[in-house]
């Protein structure tokens, strides 16, 4: 598929009744398995990322460049559209967040997410005004590069649990071009109702975080459209990682080997993929 094609599919995605799911592998192999379990799309993870390369998962502890190599690798391992979390932009400056989608648009990506943490711990969301046009220049320059932007707000994941504002922030980002909004971390079901009917434009909810789990039909039935896992695929590979090697150092045993993919199968995943 050209890249035009994966856009297109994308959008078509977006714009079709029901939610679909769209998994986040962290690195190249994961994107082959997921591809190959029949997945529609993938999203990048700057957490799962960030953990594979022994990082913390921050703006500050990822580069631009870091981030846009990764995404890279991970749309040549596969046919699918891919969207990329580029984490708050790279900088406070809106024009810089559009030269942060021109960037992830060249490496081959058709869609990203900019959100309204500052990464500051001391004023930890950027003022609505400046985020909506960090939101509306990001927004300009993916509409010149067919490319969907997902706008997030970041409230809930960052000590500020109010779903009020947290819709304004989301009208307001609708205002200013994103075409899907995002806010991570809400509540129960019945705030992800309350944001879905809120907004025109498809909404993405991210299960796999703490607290409770609903399942695709849930979400749908809601008003979700698309449904992200974020880091949790990569947190779940390192519980098992833990398990095992836990097990290992302290009963001196290997059953966990029991569970583990054959390698035939993890070798059968790498085929050379479709383009």
């Amino acid at each position: 598929m050209t890249r035009d094609q994966k856009y297109q599919a994308f959008r078509a995605l977006h714009d079709r009744s029901g939610a679909f799911v769209i998994p986040n592998p962290w690195n190249a192999g994961t994107a082959r398995i997921l591809t190959a379990l029949g997945f529609e799309a993938l999203a990048t993870t700057s957490a799962g990322y960030a953990f594979a390369v022994g990082r913390r998962d921050s703006a500050a502890g990822l580069t631009r460049d870091e981030i846009l190599a990764n995404a890279k690798a991970i749309v040549e391992a596969t046919h699918l559209p891919v969207s990329a979390d580029l984490e708050d932009g790279f900088g406070r400056a809106p024009e810089t967040c559009a030269a942060t989608i021109r960037l992830a648009s060249a490496v081959g990506l058709v869609g990203g997410s900019i959100e309204d943490a500052t990464g500051d711990a001391t004023d930890r969301i950027y003022d609505l005004q400046l985020a909506a046009e960090r939101v509306a220049a990001a927004a300009d320059a993916a509409h010149e590069c067919q490319f969907l932007l997902t706008a997030r707000a970041e409230n809930f994941l960052h000590g500020r649990p109010d779903l009020d504002d947290t819709i304004r922030r989301l009208q307001a980002y609708a205002a200013a071009g994103a075409d899907v909004l995002y806010a991570p971390g809400l509540p129960s079901l019945d705030a992800i109702r309350e944001v879905c009917a809120s907004l025109a434009k498809p909404v993405n909810v991210v299960m796999g975080l703490k607290g409770a789990t609903y399942s695709v039909e849930q979400l749908a039935a809601v008003g979700v459209r698309r449904i992200s896992v974020g880091g949790s695929f990569a947190r779940a590979a390192l519980g098992a990682l833990v398990r095992a090697a836990r097990e290992v150092k302290d009963q001196g045993t290997f059953t966990y080997a029991a569970d583990a993919m054959p390698h035939v199968e993890a070798t059968s995943y790498m085929a050379s993929v479709k383009r």
